[in-house]
């Protein structure tokens, strides 16, 4: 089958299972890169070893004609910045790899509150592109326990892997897991992540202040200590009786800083200070 594929680099092996199953790329539909998780070298790379187009700018009504007029038969979506466009009049097929057990997490991004609710498993869904974000008929899914201490680098290394297994198994079924597609159940959507979500509370026990911080992984916390904003990716805690108020900076080593919160001490390891204007234009987005 010919298809169209929306991908980054997290996603590779997504791209990778339909090859393998034997369809052909036609194009693929990448974004600029504007943050580590949106890398997209190794996907381009990939597509260019098919001899498959590739565009960075957003998907059009005109290159989904483009695609139709090219013989394409379906768009795997597999991460994406942009909402899908109508998609019926010009394709047979398209399906979306969305990082949750749906009907559970629609919505952008849903790890992160996944492991903030300490959801002892998680998993990735393929549906149908529906006109209503993630609430397309499901196809298959793939599931995985999650640790007492996951973080969002393991979790991310765990969908990623999950994602290549489940579009394996649904690029090698397709047709038939189409047309047995189930209608989901009901659910929530999960709001974009704001930079309030970001933000640590020192007036919570170490364990839910680490447990933060490692939801947030990568995608970095925010700190602010004696008002001034770091931002925050890794840390280690302990708790031990003191006497400071949560939020209170009781030592430095180097770039390290030792914070207190209610019931003991964080270790703030990989931290870097944040100038004011980037945080009034990050606190008004």
């Amino acid at each position: 089958m010919k298809f169209a594929i929306t991908a980054t680099d997290r996603f590779l092996g997504v791209f990778e299972a339909f090859v393998s199953a034997g369809w052909e790329p036609l194009k693929l539909f990448t974004v600029p890169m504007s943050h580590p998780l949106s890398n997209q070298q190794a996907v381009i790379n990939f597509a260019q070893q098919q001899q498959a187009a590739i565009q960075l700018s957003r998907m059009s009504i005109r290159d989904l004609a483009d695609l139709q007029s090219q013989g394409c038969e379906a768009l795997i979506v597999a991460s994406y910045d942009w909402k899908i466009h109508d998609w019926r009049p010009y394709l047979r097929y398209a399906v979306n790899f969305h990082s949750s057990p749906l009907p559970d997490g629609r919505g952008p991004y849903p790890a992160c509150r996944a492991i903030l609710e300490n959801r002892p498993t998680w998993g990735i869904t393929c549906h149908q592109v529906s006109s209503e974000i993630d609430q397309g008929d499901i196809l298959a899914s793939e599931h995985f326990p999650l640790q007492a201490d996951e973080c969002h680098e393991s979790m991310d290394l765990k969908i990623q892997m999950a994602a290549k297994t489940l579009a394996s198994r649904v690029a090698r079924d397709f047709v038939p897991l189409w047309e047995q597609a189930q209608p989901q159940a009901a659910g929530h959507y999960w709001q974009k992540i704001s930079f309030q979500d970001r933000c640590i509370n020192f007036n919570q026990p170490v364990e839910q202040v680490l447990r933060h911080i490692r939801a947030y992984g990568s995608t970095e916390s925010m700190a602010n200590l004696n008002n001034n904003w770091f931002v925050v990716k890794r840390a280690v805690g302990w708790p031990e009786v003191h006497h400071f108020p949560p939020g209170h900076v009781v030592h430095v080593f180097n770039r390290t800083l030792v914070v207190a919160a209610v019931d003991g001490y964080l270790g703030l390891l990989d931290c870097e200070h944040v100038p004011a204007h980037i945080i009034a234009t990050a606190m008004a987005n």
